[in-house]
């Protein structure tokens, strides 16, 4: 016996199509970085480490990673701020009890926007330190892979079919890394890469 389906109005629902049934799914996000091994001299089955697919992908999820702390913290310095240019606005408290001047509105607008603005550079400054104090560590510490390795893997790393090759200075240091083993074997520090740009901008200001 079929039973009615509430608010059916006693009608029995047969539409088992793919657009009635299935339940889509948003596509996987790339992935950061893949598995690499963490030595090319190590051992015959090395332990894998995680590493971004290049320099540039890399400097990519630094400069990401940076500007999605700096968002946050900006906003909730916001809000901060905005309690405080009202606080700091409001007339005192005892001026109502005898009858003094009525609240000048305008005056009080004026102030709040003055104290706003100023309590926004403040907290600029400090959310550029804040997530730059972040991301320093956790990205000169990071691994990225020797030059091609990554390349012809099975894992999605960070819209890896669009553009595999990094520009500039960091293509360049790229490959000196993955030409010379010794420096890095299958991956290389994050720290490595930037002091190389160091020293190849103090070989060119001497």
């Amino acid at each position: 016996m079929d039973i009615p389906l509430p608010g059916g109005g006693g009608e029995v629902s047969e539409d088992y199509s793919p657009a009635a049934t299935v339940v889509p799914f948003n596509p996987p996000l790339p992935l950061l970085r893949a598995p690499v091994p963490s030595s090319s001299s190590a051992s015959t089955d090395p332990m894998p480490v995680l590493a971004f697919r290049d320099a540039a992908s890399w400097r990519a999820a630094w400069e990401a990673a940076e500007a999605s702390l700096f968002s946050q913290c900006e906003a909730g310095a916001r809000s901060g701020c905005s309690i405080t240019a009202t606080r700091k606005c409001k007339p005192p408290w005892w001026k109502g009890l005898f009858g003094g001047a009525t609240t000048d509105y305008q005056e009080r607008e004026r102030c709040e926007e003055r104290e706003m603005a100023s309590c926004l550079e403040s907290a600029k400054e400090a959310c550029i330190k804040f997530s730059k104090q972040k991301c320093d560590a956790p990205f000169r510490d990071a691994r990225i892979a020797s030059e091609g390795l990554l390349e012809n893997t099975n894992f999605d790393v960070w819209n890896a079919g669009c553009n595999k090759t990094a520009s500039g200075p960091l293509s360049v240091a790229n490959s000196h890394y993955s030409s010379n083993p010794a420096l890095g074997g299958t991956n290389y520090k994050g720290s490595d890469l930037l002091d190389s740009l160091a020293s190849q901008d103090n070989s060119k200001s001497e």
